[in-house]
């Protein structure tokens, strides 16, 4: 069958149509596209049904399902969106994670040439060090997930979010680390440091078991949902975020500067915002109705206010 593939405005993009068997998948559709014009390789296209009267888009065509789910025959019309280009997660996130890594030590080693108005050298705290181990530790510890540890459902994103996130984690990096290793810098109690850093760490573990957790709720490659359960997720919906919000707060506690509250701030509003959806679309799917399991009652991100 032949199916016309035009873009939002209307424009018909390729000439004639694509040649498409009935029993095609939307991975073949997109396929079929980009062999047509190979500057849209499949990542790069969103493909949806023309919109009805009153809608603003149409509904999405899922990758892997047939395209005569869709009700698509010959003649059928297909909306492309061009998502621009793309970079892989991995990608995306081991960048984001190696700027914070390589940035912060420096203004911990390289102090006569980050601050040049001092004229004599200041001997280092104790929490200073405590801190840079405990900073390299956790972005060491996120590329390790990134490459070993996360399952991700799309294979890319627009590039714009590796320039978006870079800038975000590299600034906070430098910014963060300016103040914390100033020579001038007065740390709190070093018994309170001692402390809280012990529990930001203790945090930083339980954030891998969640996420370990989370990578083997199902099978490789499966895209269903299923209810997380096991260690904190009994308790809270998003028990990731918690141990990574709760650590940076204690890092916060530990090093006593406005830059790492700031930063943890920063940080914790998005992971809140999407620990909020997760809980909303969770409870809506497990909602015990029609031999559907019901979510059970759950903090959501961040217990005892969340």
């Amino acid at each position: 069958m032949i199916l016309t593939i035009e873009t939002r405005s209307g424009r018909e993009l390729i000439s004639g149509g694509v040649n498409i068997a009935e029993k095609a998948t939307v991975n073949d559709l997109k396929q079929a596209i980009s062999q047509a014009n190979p500057k849209y390789y499949p990542s790069r296209q969103r493909l949806t049904l023309p919109p009805q009267t009153g809608q603003k888009s149409g509904s999405p065509l899922v990758d892997g399902k047939l395209l005569s789910e869709y009700s698509l025959s010959e003649g059928s019309k297909v909306v492309f969106k061009d998502l621009g280009t793309q970079v892989g997660w991995t990608t995306v996130f081991f960048w984001e994670y190696f700027g914070p890594l390589a940035v912060y030590p420096l203004f911990y080693f390289l102090p006569g040439l980050l601050y040049p108005g001092l004229k004599q050298a200041h001997a280092k705290h104790q929490v200073q060090f405590w801190a840079l181990l405990y900073w390299e530790f956790h972005y060491a510890k996120r590329i390790v997930e990134t490459f070993f540890v996360h399952r991700y459902s799309k294979g890319s994103m627009p590039i714009a979010n590796l320039y978006r996130n870079c800038t975000y984690y590299w600034v906070f990096a430098a910014f963060v680390s300016y103040f914390i290793n100033h020579p001038l810098y007065t740390p709190p109690p070093v018994q309170r440091s001692a402390v809280a850093l012990t529990l930001a760490m203790v945090c930083q573990l339980c954030n891998l078991r969640s996420h370990l957790i989370l990578r083997n709720l199902r099978p490789e490659g499966s895209k269903e949902y299923v209810i997380p359960k096991g260690f904190a997720f009994n308790y809270i919906t998003c028990a990731n975020y918690t141990f990574e919000i709760y650590g940076w707060i204690f890092f916060g506690v530990a090093t006593q500067t406005v830059a790492a509250f700031l930063f943890i701030a920063a940080g914790s509003f998005p992971m809140s915002q999407w620990a909020l959806g997760k809980h909303k679309r969770l409870r809506k799917m497990f909602d015990g109705k029609d031999g559907r399991a019901k979510y059970p009652t759950r903090w959501i991100v961040f217990p005892p206010l969340l």
